[in-house]
């Protein structure tokens, strides 16, 4: 099975570190997160990537040249300016009409591919995603007067489910892709919704996006204090 990533967008968030290099090749542990995205996958089996690159793709495509790790990697430019199932759309020629892996280069989790797999071919839609809890920006404060009694540092909002990436989907889900302009999230996500298309596969576990440089900077934390729950290898 194959595995496609969204790696051309701008990451105006993270300007700090996207003046030199696209998003997903800011680096954690002194490895990009698109290598760790990589890794992840390579833990189960899946070794095959198609990179959808864009913004700084030269930077991609050098990185894999001397890259020594046992994949089969093709980075495909796919625009500047086109939008994320646009990018999808671009791929298609690589994917040999199999059910393929999909997510973005900018977010870890520790879901357990080979069970989000068999959960997508058990349900028999056209599409899976993995859905996660998400956690609060901000840490937060209960108030009693003037006084904080209570404290939480980024707590998960156990209640709500988001998109956490990693989904699986079939072939016929490029029916739904139009041009450069479609946005997977958007009418492709709630297309497959309405039409009862959609499944989710629900993760309790680590999930983290990098977005802004505090982001990256509690990653990069997490990763130097071997608490990088997301490391599911060896």
């Amino acid at each position: 099975m194959k595995a496609v990533i969204l790696a051309g967008g701008h990451g105006t968030r993270i300007s700090e570190e996207t003046r030199f290099k696209p998003k997903p090749m800011i680096e954690i542990g002194n490895k990009p997160i698109l290598w760790h995205i990589m890794k992840i996958y390579s833990t189960y089996g899946i070794n095959d990537f198609v990179i959808c690159c864009g913004f700084k793709g030269d930077v991609i495509k050098e990185y894999f040249k001397k890259l020594t790790e046992p994949w089969k990697v093709n980075p495909v430019e796919t625009g500047l300016e086109t939008m994320t199932g646009g990018r999808l759309k671009k791929v298609k020629k690589y994917l040999d009409d199999e059910t393929f892996c999909f997510t973005y280069g900018d977010t870890l989790n520790n879901v357990n591919i080979k069970n989000l797999i068999e959960f997508h071919k058990s349900k028999k839609t056209l599409a899976t995603v993995t859905a996660c809890h998400p956690t609060e920006k901000y840490g937060i404060l209960k108030l009693q007067g003037d006084m904080v009694v209570e404290f939480k540092e980024k707590p998960s909002r156990e209640g709500e489910w988001v998109n956490g990436g990693y989904f699986v989907l079939e072939p016929s889900v490029f029916d739904y892709l139009k041009d450069d302009s479609t946005v997977w999230e958007k009418e492709v996500m709630e297309k497959l919704s309405h039409n009862s298309q959609l499944s989710a596969f629900r993760h309790a576990g680590f999930y983290q996006h990098m977005d802004t440089l505090s982001e990256k900077n509690y990653l990069e934390k997490l990763w130097q204090s071997n608490k990088a729950l997301w490391k599911v290898w060896e």
